[in-house]
């Protein structure tokens, strides 16, 4: 089986206040929009934040809105780029989890979460290189 992730679907309330704090906040742009659901292209998968009742009935499970037990993350070029970005999202309906600082395992990070509580690390690893097309490899 190839290894791969096409698409991470987050179950949401309120789709206008999240699109507020994707669109607006990271500055991504929607490439589907419907009342129920947004996607949003990434570099190699599709972000959807879909109303969570809706996602609940598709998959056939009761609703829940929330954070699961995971984080996503946002890697940017610099270390200098993790407050700014951080403070872009809460101004865009995020919350502040931990402010930027250094792990013991290096590079610099901090977490905020989108309006529904799903956790954002944005953080910056030097062995982390990006592409120009936004693409994070693994150690060089």
């Amino acid at each position: 089986m190839q290894q791969q992730i096409s698409v991470i679907t987050l179950g949401i309330a309120d789709l206008a206040r999240s699109r507020r704090f994707y669109a607006e906040g990271f500055g991504w742009k929607p490439v589907f929009e419907i009342p129920d659901i947004i996607f949003y292209q990434m570099n190699g998968l599709m972000l959807g934040t879909w109303r969570a009742a809706s996602l609940a009935a598709d998959s056939q499970r009761s609703p829940a809105v929330g954070p699961g037990a995971f984080s996503l993350a946002h890697n940017v070029t610099t270390k200098e780029a993790v407050q700014p970005t951080l403070d872009r999202l809460v101004q865009f309906g995020g919350t502040l989890l931990r402010a930027a600082d250094a792990p013991p395992h290096g590079g610099f990070r901090g977490y905020v979460a989108d309006p529904d509580g799903h956790a954002w690390e944005i953080a910056w690893n030097p062995a982390w290189p990006i592409s120009p097309e936004g693409y994070v490899t693994f150690g060089t």
